[in-house]
This record gives structure tokens, sequence and C-alpha cells, in this order.
């Protein structure tokens, strides 16, 4: 199973369907809540080169994106190869 990070906050839509579309693929991830530690939010910023709204999704240190490029590789089929590595 690869390790997926994936920084949000409480009040993102896009957190929460992010979330839900790897819950839905039982894949686990840790979750970093960059308004309970704003300090996060710089070091999100740095690994995803700027981007600053959330979500931003890392799988084994991969910078993913936000949600909608999250969805993208599902369309793609290409999310499950990455959940499976």
């Amino acid at each position: 199973m690869p390790s997926i990070e994936i920084y949000t906050s409480p009040l993102c839509g896009f957190c929460h369907a992010a979330k839900r579309l790897l819950t839905d693929k039982n894949a686990s991830f840790s979750e970093i809540d960059v308004m309970r530690q704003p300090e996060k939010r710089s070091e999100m910023m740095g690994r995803a080169n700027g981007r600053h709204t959330v979500p931003q999704i890392f799988i084994d240190g991969q910078h993913i994106g936000g949600c909608d490029d999250l969805y993208a590789l599902e369309r793609a089929g290409k999310l499950d190869p990455l959940l499976a590595a």
C-alpha cells in the first residue's frame, strides 16, 4: 500500500470529495489539517511547487495535485495503479 498524504482544511468541500474518493478506494491516508497546524501550510506549498489551495495530495512522495487532479487520474484509469503500487 502506498503512503498517501493529503493536506486539508475542515471547511473545504474539495478536501471532503478527495478523501471520499480515497476512502471508497479503501486507500488509507494521513491527513494534515493546515488550519489546526498553520505551519504546515508553508511545508505544503514547498512540496506542491507553490500551490496554496487545499487539498494537496501526495502518493509515495509524488505530488498528485488537488481534488480535480485526483478525479482526473480516476477518470483516466490511472489512479488504481498508483494505489496498488
